[in-house]
């Protein structure tokens, strides 16, 4: 599922200044298919970039070779794994829907910016302002048993590649909020990816009152 929304906000600096638009995607996948962002990544990393793929659970993605954001990207997996397994070890989160043993669930928060001269009285310099920002929430079964280790499977790879194409189909659809790049050769957005350790918490405990 794809979800797209405009909010308005009250800013002291700005009273017509809206929030970014923010997209939603559910993904029921291994945490490591979190790689997905790559495709993200491929239509909102402006420097050029030589077109590459990698194999994610038998799903053709697109691939930013750029070691930066691979790292970030290997960072957040690895703690999103790491928080899924403190769900499981806990027994606070159980994929009743699946059928299978505990499984868990974390989420991720891109968020894409742009700088800006500061406008307020007595403020100086720049400011990063968000233009755009992706929430995926990441639901990770753990089956038991061959056959649910086969179903699991073919479930995570449809909604892998669903997911891919809901991604490619926005962002060729909805551009005009993307500033404008003054900048050439590095990347003109700064961009940041976190862990939404509140969501994830609140999402255990609720699937313990069960």
């Amino acid at each position: 599922m794809i979800i797209a929304h405009n909010r308005l906000y009250n800013s002291t600096d700005n009273m017509d200044q809206q929030e970014p638009p923010e997209f939603i995607l559910d993904v029921f996948a291994d945490p490591r298919s979190v790689r997905i962002l790559h495709t993200i990544f491929f239509n909102r990393f402006f420097p050029s970039v030589v077109p590459q793929t990698r194999e994610v659970l038998d799903t053709t993605l697109p691939y930013v070779d750029d070691d930066e954001l691979e790292t970030m990207i290997d960072q957040r997996v690895a703690a999103l794994e790491r928080q899924i397994d403190v769900q499981r070890s806990s027994g606070g989160a159980n994929s009743a829907s699946t059928g299978s043993g505990n499984g868990g669930r974390g989420q991720l928060v891109v968020q894409f910016f742009e700088k800006r001269r500061r406008k307020a009285w007595l403020s100086r310099g720049d400011e990063e302002v968000c233009w755009e920002c992706w929430t995926i929430k990441v639901t990770v079964a753990e089956p038991r048993t061959e056959s649910e280790r086969a179903k699991v499977r073919r479930a995570m790879e449809q909604t892998l590649s669903a997911t891919a194409m809901k991604i490619v189909a926005f962002v060729n659809t909805h551009k005009d909020h993307i500033p404008p790049i003054t900048t050439q050769g590095t990347n003109p957005f700064p961009y940041k990816i976190n862990i939404d350790q509140k969501e994830a918490a609140g999402w255990a405990t609720r699937m313990r009152i069960y």
